[in-house]
């Protein structure tokens, strides 16, 4: 019996073993408002048994004088006791205003305190865990979590307030009769529990419905965004669209009412039984003063501290449960923060060699993606020359973009190893290792930010560099592009941002290409950086490469031929192998897989 209890009891209330980690977080964020919060409660805790008790003497005082005083200045006791009680409601009204402002400066800092902490700690984290769907249905529940129960801890805090009111109060009423406050208590635990329980169960439903939800937030993001509603128009989606957020909501919204419904009849009944328990005292009382047991003062003692008393230990009891149940959510928030990336970087560390002397190798390099049984890559044997250009090609799927991410350290080889010089990328400092790499993949990021932002975000160290943004946007072709911005390199880019201005998709590449050239890495990797770029501007962004190049080495992908063909060096994948390497020339000559793509290409142009 005691284990079931105990049982029963950690799991309604041992999730507040996350609160000392929450408080540390509040403290953090303010010692001094935190202090003044807590402080302003004790105070307010100790006035409505002081405001009832002062009323009692009024009463007494008045039915003692019983028309024996003309004014009250015949009376200078009650006198006192009438300022008593105005400066108690003074101080209670100013208390109040305080608690309301210290809570909502408390409140604005912890929200933007916990956004920055999960911001922070999600740059830390693989780009394999991100792309895991229980990673992104905990990251989904944090989110909220971070947002919408920051007044946690507020809510403790006004129950401690509650609970030293409550405890004056009953030392109070046990002066005079302990049978009350056991009655009242016992009335009320039904509730208690009652609440207790569905705060649990609407926690598992909110839980087992993340990915609903996620869908849901999807759906909502598609069917109203700039950047949907040319296809969405075009195909006609939205009455699709429309209709899987409402199946999705009807499912949630399905769920969630036949809980609010349970909920609503079940503590009905519960707190019809406090309440039951509550009159049946507060009759006693009455009776026990009409038999001149108590005085009217003392009537007005009980009464009052009885009603206030039976209020303050129903909102204590469901405040307990209440938070117990949102504590439960802050499971979610602390279970992403207490993720920890695989790839690290090391206690001792090589230095990235800079310049690149002999190059990059790939020795015996296998990699299959997470949950995966296939191999992305397997048995890979790959260079990359000082100061040379490869080109990788091949069909989707064939590995391409695995090795980026392998050599960006994205992810890790499950065999083999990789080097620049020698040196293993596993041993380099993780930031020091993508500092001397500028990367642009396809699905490159449209920053709602300015356009010299945009470019900066290359290397955002140099972001107060005026001038080596503006070379950046020369060598990537977007100088034009932002020239013809009203604010020039001061001019929002996207329509979230006010007066913000979008541009075309290959306008955005050039914007994109400038961050590669802003980076001024020792390896430029390319995946497909030219796709939404016309044949002139294509060529020119290579005719740069090639010159801006001095001896660093480049690594480019990319399905158009015209781009690969100027490439020092051309490597076919298939199968996550090479199946062919050489010149453009050399490949052709062979006739293989180059041979064969490249003329599937061409007569597209003839």
């Amino acid at each position: 019996m005691f284990t079931s209890w105990r049982i029963w009891l950690l799991r309604r209330f041992g999730v507040y073993a996350h609160l000392p980690r929450m408080f540390r977080q509040l403290w953090q964020c303010s010692p001094a408002l935190t202090l003044g919060s807590i402080g302003l409660r004790l105070v307010q805790a100790i006035q409505p048994p002081l405001a009832l008790y002062v009323a009692k003497l009024i009463v007494d005082d008045v039915i003692r004088l019983d028309g024996h005083a003309d004014s009250l200045a015949g009376s200078p006791r009650l006198e006192m006791w009438l300022a008593v009680e105005f400066a108690l409601i003074i101080m209670s009204d100013l208390t109040s205003r305080a608690m309301a402002l210290v809570d909502a400066l408390l409140n604005e800092r912890y929200i933007n305190a916990v956004s920055i902490a999960l911001m922070d700690h999600a740059a830390t984290l693989d780009l394999a865990q991100f792309e895991s769907s229980e990673l992104q249905d905990l990251l989904e529940r944090a989110r909220r979590q971070a947002s919408g129960r920051n007044n946690l801890l507020v809510q403790l805090f006004n129950i401690g307030q509650t609970a030293l009111t409550a405890v004056t109060l009953v030392i109070g009423v046990v002066a005079f009769a302990p049978w009350m406050v056991v009655v009242l208590i016992v009335g009320l635990l039904p509730a208690a529990a009652g609440e207790a329980r569905f705060n649990a169960e609407a926690y598992r439903l909110m839980r087992a419905k993340t990915a609903e939800r996620r869908e849901m937030e999807y759906l909502r993001h598609v069917g109203a965004s700039a950047e949907h509603a040319k296809e969405i128009k075009l195909f006609g989606l939205g009455g699709f669209l429309v209709g899987r957020f409402r199946t999705a909501a009807n499912t949630v919204l399905e769920q969630n009412r036949g809980l609010a419904l349970r909920r609503f009849g079940w503590s009905g009944l519960f707190a019809a039984i406090g309440s039951l328990a509550y009159y049946g005292v507060y009759i006693i009382i009455v009776r026990d003063t009409v038999r001149g047991q108590f005085s009217v003062g003392d009537l007005t003692f009980l009464s009052g501290s009885f009603l206030r008393l039976h209020s303050l230990l129903s909102s204590l009891l469901l405040g307990i449960t209440q938070t117990a149940g949102q504590a439960q959510y802050l499971d979610d928030f602390f279970a992403f923060l207490d993720l920890r990336p695989v790839i690290t970087t090391p206690v001792v560390t090589q230095p990235f060699p800079s310049p690149i002397r002999h190059g990059i190798r790939f020795r015996n390099v296998g990699f299959r993606y997470p949950g995966t049984n296939r191999w992305a890559l397997r048995h890979l044997e790959l260079s990359i020359g000082a100061g040379e250009t490869v080109a990788l090609v091949g069909e989707n799927g064939a590995g391409k973009t695995t090795i980026v991410k392998l050599l960006t350290r994205l992810y890790e080889p499950d065999e083999g190893e990789i080097t620049v010089d020698g040196v293993l990328l596993r041993d380099m400092d993780l930031d020091d290792l993508r500092a001397h790499i500028g990367v642009i993949f396809q699905d490159f990021v449209r920053y709602s930010l300015t356009a010299a932002e945009n470019i900066a975000v290359g290397r955002i160290g140099a972001l107060e560099d005026s001038a080596r943004i503006m070379a950046a946007a020369r060598e990537g072709l977007a100088d034009g592009v932002v020239e013809k911005l009203p604010l020039g390199y001061d001019q929002p880019l996207g329509k979230r941002v006010a007066k913000g201005r979008d541009l075309s998709g290959g306008e955005w590449q050039k914007i994109a290409i400038s961050r590669a050239y802003m980076r001024d890495a020792d390896l430029l990797i390319l995946d497909e950086p030219t796709s939404a770029l016309d044949a002139r501007a294509e060529a020119d962004v290579f005719d740069r490469m090639r010159a801006l190049r001095q001896g660093k080495s480049a690594l480019v992908i990319s399905h158009r031929f015209s781009t690969v063909r100027t490439a020092d060096r051309i490597i076919v994948l298939e199968h996550g192998q090479i199946l062919e390497s050489g010149t453009h020339d050399d490949l052709l000559a062979r006739n293989g897989r180059y041979a064969e793509l490249f003329a599937l290409q061409a007569a597209g142009y003839q």
